[in-house]
């Protein structure tokens, strides 16, 4: 079942001699150049305001030997945290020795 406003469109896009019509010369016509030309410029507005946020991002990048390293790092530095403290791992103070 087509609505009304379908059949409507159908019927003015359609030729009504569709017996002159060459089905080997169809081209897109004037309507498909419209929204190609629409889809265009939405590519193009989407691509300046994709570069006008890629702009606002810092790309300050930590290469990844560094985080490794860091994650390393970070569990011998935390006994060393609490010796500083006063008490050591195995109970006796830092000053004793």
């Amino acid at each position: 079942m087509m609505s009304a406003t379908v059949s409507l469109a159908a019927t003015h896009l359609v030729p009504l001699a569709a017996d002159d019509l060459d089905k080997n010369k169809v081209t897109p016509g004037v309507l498909g150049f419209i929204v190609f030309a629409l889809l265009g410029a939405a590519v193009w507005v989407l691509m300046k305001s994709m570069n006008k946020h890629m702009k606002k991002v810092a790309f300050d990048e930590i290469p990844e030997g560094a985080v490794a390293m860091a994650a390393t790092a970070a569990p011998a530095t935390a006994p060393a945290a609490t010796a500083r403290g006063g008490a050591k791992a195995d109970g006796k103070d830092a000053t004793e020795g």
